[in-house]
């Protein structure tokens, strides 16, 4: 049981920190069908983290635990969801969730070995929530207004936890992918001192910030595990962290290597001005299996992230040979 470790536990209408776990949050989370996220971290008394050589990797000790819990604004119905944009946050230790849904919490636990993954599923009662290794598929409805959208929530299985968290492709070691200093609101919690200047990611929301830089954040926590010179998707020659460069590495005026029926008969990942026929808006807004991006983490589709990488690639300049 998820209480067995006494990193969140529940009553059924409040959900309680463990003694030693604090919470943190992201500049620019991931997209994960509308869920929203409790993220804590328990570092074991005496061990500190330890900023790694790249300034922007942190490095926990042996014995830290890292929690993520999933849950919705509960619907009027049964399964419903609500799709509100504002989140909440846990005050004095705890979060009331007695007009929440919560879904799942997974572990990042680290062993003497390497990080260990561990998807926990609550019960409808809300008060224990069970590990189950082989993860669970949750039937709900998204409500947004009178708009209803009936989906399959996925708790991943142990090899889709290191489908996305084994982000080297040659070592396979499952490691954290929120927690660096470029995703983290405060890193000061983590208590590693960052080199200054350190490189921030934006808010992909914050209509102040640059529509560049909203939309490279975007890629960055989204895509950029799989995505870089070291990850799963190295072979695609598609690298989209926040220091590559404009230009076919990013997808602008590249052919893919190997995509099938994800091209949707589009020649370039990214055509600049020409967000209709590129990959990238065409995978991200499908629901397809075969087709969507990311493959895992999602039912459905995020429009407001579909709309924002549709601007970007609107405000792009240059022309791609498409004869």
């Amino acid at each position: 049981m998820l209480s067995d470790w006494g990193i969140v536990e529940s009553d059924g209408d409040t959900l309680y920190l463990g003694k030693g776990s604090f919470e943190y949050d992201l500049i620019t989370p991931l997209f994960s069908d509308y869920a929203h996220k409790l993220r804590t971290v328990h570092i074991p008394e005496g061990k500190t983290p330890r900023l790694g050589a790249d300034g922007d990797v942190i490095e926990f000790p042996v014995g830290t635990i890292i929690s993520k819990t999933f849950y919705y604004p509960a619907g009027a119905g049964e399964n419903e969801v609500l799709k509100l944009s504002a989140s909440l946050t846990a005050s004095e230790g705890k979060l009331n969730i007695s007009e929440l849904h919560l879904i799942e919490t997974r572990l990042l636990v680290r062993r003497d070995d390497g990080w260990d993954a561990l998807p926990y599923v609550w019960n409808e009662q809300q008060t224990r929530a069970e590990l189950k290794r082989a993860g669970d598929i949750k039937k709900l409805t998204l409500v947004e207004g009178d708009a209803k959208s009936e989906f399959a929530y996925l708790v991943p299985d142990a090899n889709q936890c290191s489908g996305c968290h084994a982000t080297n492709n040659t070592t396979r070691e499952i490691v954290p992918i929120g927690p660096k200093i470029r995703h983290l609101q405060d890193s000061s919690l983590f208590n590693v001192s960052a080199p200054e200047p350190v490189f921030r990611n934006v808010d992909w929301t914050d209509q102040s910030a640059g529509l560049n830089d909203r939309a490279r954040a975007y890629l960055d926590i989204n895509c950029s595990h799989c995505h870089s010179r070291v990850g799963p998707a190295d072979t695609s020659g598609l690298h989209l962290e926040p220091t590559t460069v404009l230009g076919p590495n990013l997808g602008i005026c590249k052919t893919p290597i190997a995509a099938g029926t994800g091209t949707g008969n589009r020649k370039y990942g990214i055509i600049p001005g020409q967000p209709e026929n590129s990959i990238f808006t065409f995978r991200m807004a499908s629901t397809n299996p075969a087709i969507m991006m990311p493959e895992l983490g999602r039912s459905l589709s995020h429009e407001e992230g579909v709309a924002l990488i549709e601007d970007w690639i609107s405000s792009l300049e240059g022309q791609c040979n498409t004869g």
